[in-house]
């Protein structure tokens, strides 16, 4: 059964809510898309959608009513079940994507890491860095990090339409495998039918720890928009003045230094707001335009070929007058790939940024309510297959957004407007709405448990040990534990 999609027709119309039809046949597209194990992976993620409170560990989730399989099927599942992932992605792209008020579509990208510090076992682990509560706590963890790509929406909500999750392994770059990831999602939503010719860009949101001045550059030839935060000690360099004919030598490539943690290098703005807001108090930006950092042939692009080339956009420095829970602001620096921006673009953009961090009310959801980093698997494929379950149950909890109650305890508030309910007042729902959609997963048949090992004898098969992090070739043959 394929997915039925509720398409845009014009620039500003909203696609409605998901019927009860799209979450029955995206659960049809999603039982489709496990080729291996279909049915013991299915009612693995029904166990996640109507587990009571958060996911502690995988074998509790047997003892959910929806799961009725034991956990030797579980198990079996995760280590030998089959996700057709490209199918499933094409699924999740043809599913409505938010927009904003003109019909433009908003991305946003950021790593989320799997911990697992003590897992010597497992392969493919990377140093991923992890912020500590305080200054300078910050810590390198091994683990598996995972590129997450989701559509925003325009209003404060914590919820996000997740469209595409990467492993990333040790020895990638996470700029090449960004763009790749990128590129791929939105040829996946061109051919859905989610963005058409003429439409508007699609605005690519990033925070900092991302090169977005190169990722402009390898997504050059693609309708988007990119818009990052820059660190406060970045320097960048105007357009140089036209030369006269009488000038001798080479022209200059670069203009004067803009520099962000020095005023005296910052001309007059080219555009300035102020704007009053309910959160924040009094937020002033500011915009340059027509700025371009200095490239040399080290790092990312000391393989280029050739002449370095100039990457030109426009800058954004944002500062409120206060921030929630009475933190002292700081200004925020924006980069954006319009090399010219007007005021009403550069308050489109620093107003999109700030929907960014509706992603991370989604990481923290996967991963304390539905349990996305707490299995202790070996392998990451493993992980990989237990990801984009989590991936397809937070769908289904976002196409059943409007079809369940609100099952509130007595001492939460009630919540006015059925469209502001969180992802987990949703779950809590979700077991009543479940028998009225399709439950494509057949019955279990009855079976006798094997005999196993036999009690007294040792395990012969010793697990194989790997370092952490890049290794060379020579270094990176497992070795067996003692």
């Amino acid at each position: 059964m394929g997915v039925s999609v509720q398409q845009t027709s014009g620039v500003g119309e909203q696609a409605g809510p998901a019927s009860l039809g799209d979450l029955a046949a995206f659960r049809c597209a999603f039982y489709d898309c496990l080729s291996l194990r279909a049915d013991a992976l299915f009612e693995l993620a029904e166990a996640v959608l109507c587990a009571d409170g958060p996911v502690r560990t995988l074998v509790g989730l047997t003892l959910t009513a929806e799961h009725r399989r034991g956990h030797g099927a579980l198990y079996d599942g995760l280590g030998s079940g089959r996700i057709q992932v490209e199918r499933l992605r094409k699924s999740l792209a043809a599913l409505p994507v938010p927009r904003d008020a003109h019909g433009r579509i908003t991305l946003a990208v950021d790593v989320s890491p799997w911990l697992r510090p003590d897992a010597a076992t497992s392969p493919d682990r990377s140093f991923c860095h992890v912020y500590g509560r305080g200054k300078g706590q910050a810590q390198m963890i091994p683990g598996w990090p995972y590129s997450i790509v989701a559509a925003l929406e325009p209003g404060r909500t914590s919820w996000t339409a997740l469209l595409d999750a990467v492993r990333l392994g040790p020895c990638d770059d996470a700029t090449t495998v960004t763009a790749t990831q990128l590129r791929e999602v939105i040829q996946r939503l061109q051919q859905a039918g989610q963005h058409k010719p003429g439409d508007a860009d699609i605005l690519i949101v990033f925070d900092a720890g991302y090169d977005v001045t190169r990722l402009a550059f390898l997504l050059a030839d693609l309708p988007v928009e990119l818009l990052g935060r820059l660190r406060s000690d970045r320097v960048l360099c105007s357009t140089p003045p036209p030369r006269t004919p009488t000038t001798l030598g080479r022209p200059p490539r670069h203009g004067r230094e803009f520099k962000l943690a020095d005023p005296a290098t910052q001309p007059e703005p080219d555009a300035l707001t102020v704007t009053d807001t309910s959160r924040y108090g009094t937020a002033q930006a500011r915009g340059w335009n027509r700025l371009h950092p200095r490239l040399t042939h080290r790092g990312a692009w000391a393989a280029h070929d050739g002449l370095l080339p100039t990457i030109t956009g426009s800058i954004i420095r944002l500062a409120v007058q206060h921030l929630p829970g009475d933190r002292t602001p700081k200004p925020l620096w924006l980069w954006s790939s319009r090399p010219d921006l007007t005021e009403s673009e550069m308050n489109r953009l620093w107003r999109a940024f700030l929907r960014r961090f509706d992603l991370e009310h989604t990481f923290r959801f996967l991963k304390q309510t539905l349990g996305w980093t707490r299995p202790r698997i070996r392998t990451p494929e493993q992980g990989d297959r237990w990801t984009w379950l989590i991936v397809a149950a937070h769908t289904q909890l976002r196409l059943a957004r409007h079809l369940t109650g609100d099952l509130r305890r007595p001492w939460e508030k009630p919540v006015t407007e059925p469209h502001r309910l969180t992802p987990a007042r949703i779950r809590r729902g979700f077991r009543n709405l479940r028998p009225k959609t399709t439950l494509p997963a057949s019955a279990p048949k009855p079976t006798r448990p094997g005999p196993g090992r036999p009690p007294g004898s040792k395990n012969k098969q010793r697990a194989s040990r790997h370092d952490v992090g890049k290794s060379s070739p020579t270094q990176n043959e497992p070795t067996h534990t003692g």
